[in-house]
């Protein structure tokens, strides 16, 4: 389970130091995606099997699931990790998706987010005096 925040800069070319909590866990095989409120999920192996698993059981038949396996699919990079627990992220997806130098390492559970830094921040203070009202709707739903 990926889990805590750590803030890094991205180097020159793009490389991200992934933190070493997270490296242990994570493998040399990574894939990494668009993610939710501008930011970049980054999934261990098995963690993406069980992802296209889910999305197997989607209908394709149904327009607003093509168009979200669309532009999942069609974000997605397979990495590797170097040795010094690096991985390239795609400028493709650091243009398209506005990540720039400095970025926050987000564990999400199953999976890493990569977000650029100062829209972390704004997201963060947008939900931050709502946490309790969310808590509690989510626990509503849970019903």
């Amino acid at each position: 389970m990926y889990f805590g925040s750590f803030a890094h800069n991205l180097d020159d070319k793009g490389r991200l130091m992934i933190p070493r909590k997270m490296r242990e866990e994570l493998g040399y095989k990574v894939y990494i995606m668009k993610g939710f409120e501008g930011s970049l999920s980054l999934y261990d192996e098995s963690g993406y099997q069980k992802l296209v698993n889910e999305f197997t059981r989607l209908s394709f038949n149904q327009q607003k699931v093509r168009d979200y396996l669309r532009l999942q699919f069609a974000s997605t990079y397979e990495m590797e990790v170097d040795k010094l627990g690096r991985v390239q992220l795609p400028s493709a997806l650091l243009t398209k998706y506005n990540i720039s130098k400095e970025v926050l390492v987000l564990g999400i559970g199953d999976h890493i987010e990569v977000w650029d830094k100062a829209k972390y921040e704004e997201y963060e203070n947008s939900i931050r005096d709502n946490f309790e009202s969310i808590a509690e709707e989510i626990d509503a739903k849970k019903d």
